[in-house]
């Protein structure tokens, strides 16, 4: 269905630097840690709320945003930052961008948008095309993240209206056509999965989900899920973390029904965005690893989180979780909130943080041109 309501996208709005968008200050650097040999810098900070990236084919860097109702394109340049322009505005909770094949599709709260032939139109933007206009409206978990899977497929996140519940047509991963049609559930069982991403050996799906509220500060993890076929049903809201008993649905279903995590992460930090490594700058050892951005949490009595986890990856099989870059929290205090990653064609690693509207950009450098010995 065509969309009629370009005026509200202010399809004009695309010189780089408006005086509305502005950073927000940030974290000290230094502060942040990482392992030896890699380095972090801000690579934009002029996208307010940045959330959700997507890459497109020319290397410009679409962001979405949760309250600012924007969504904005990036085009590098050479000896600069990057060129702000913005895509779109007066949208609902634009969590979700991906690109493919050269159109680019934001989703808001109930629908969901294709700008066609995106980077060529750059500066100016094309008449969006709504392709979906029928999503849940409950705002409650409601910042759909999509991505478009190696079946050239539409998938999109529709999270639980509420902590914990039993709804139909909630907690789920559905995926359609690129024209919207032919929606059919992947995944249920699955409170708030705001991170979607795909083995690049095997094609399938992998995808964060942020546990439960109310249970106590340990009580349960986030979840590492892995869908190797359709249908699977991770748990919500009967189990969580693939043994624990829900304390008020739990009695209606066994968690030996469920498919278990592939591997639990830590309680309550939010874990975000993810994605494979499968670039050339990092080590040889991070080829393959899973990257997972962590917001951090809001409800435990120490805060846990605001960082970005590394879970170690054998034979495709997660074998072990451990931290990889943090220091956005100190002595409790919050300096930064990750939200989600995207690997540049040179195999860095972009990371934004809706805390402070930066999108950061870690690197590499062995240690011959770092000019040290050995």
């Amino acid at each position: 269905m065509q969309s009629m309501w370009r005026l509200g996208f202010l399809l004009l709005a695309t010189f780089p630097a408006l005086s509305d968008v502005h950073a927000q200050g940030g974290p000290d650097l230094a502060d942040i840690t990482l392992p030896q040999g890699f380095e972090i810098e801000v690579w934009s900070d002029e996208v307010p709320n940045a959330r959700s990236l997507a890459l497109g084919s020319a290397g410009t860097v679409f962001v979405s945003t949760r309250r600012d109702g924007r969504v904005f394109a990036l085009r590098p340049r050479l000896n600069d930052s990057p060129e702000l322009i913005t895509v779109a505005r007066g949208l609902k909770m634009p969590n979700g961008v991906a690109y493919h094949d050269g159109d680019l599709y934001v989703a808001e709260l109930r629908r969901i948008h294709r700008f066609e032939d995106i980077e060529t139109a750059l500066p100016g933007v094309p008449e969006p095309i709504t392709i979906v206009d029928d999503l849940p409206s409950e705002r409650h978990h409601g910042w759909r993240y999509i991505g478009i899977g190696p079946d050239a497929r539409l998938y999109v996140s529709i999270g639980a209206p509420c902590n914990v519940c039993e709804r139909q047509g909630f907690g789920e991963i559905v995926r359609m056509n690129l024209d919207g049609k032919k929606r059919e559930v992947v995944a249920r069982g699955v409170r708030n999965s705001v991170g979607l991403t795909w083995h690049p050996d095997s094609g399938e799906l992998w995808f964060t989900d942020n546990g439960r509220d109310m249970l106590g500060d340990d009580t349960p993890p986030d979840e590492l899920n892995t869908a190797a076929r359709d249908g699977l049903h991770f748990g919500f809201p009967y189990c969580h973390a693939g043994e624990i008993r829900d304390p008020e649905f739990g009695g209606r279903r066994s968690c030996s029904e469920f498919t278990a995590p592939a591997q639990k992460l830590g309680p309550h930090v939010a874990s975000l965005g993810l994605r494979f490594y499968n670039g050339d700058m990092f080590p040889e050892e991070y080829r393959g690893q899973l990257f997972i951005a962590e917001h951090g949490s809001w409800n435990r009595s120490r805060k846990i989180g605001y960082r970005i986890s590394l879970v170690r990856m054998i034979n495709g099989r997660a074998s072990g979780y451990e931290t990889f870059a943090e220091g956005w929290l100190q002595n409790e205090q919050v300096s930064g909130r990750p939200v989600d990653l995207l690997f540049l064609p040179d195999g860095s690693m972009l990371l934004s943080d809706d805390h402070n509207g930066i999108i950061y950009r870690i690197s590499y450098s062995s240690p011959l041109e770092r000019g040290l010995d050995g």
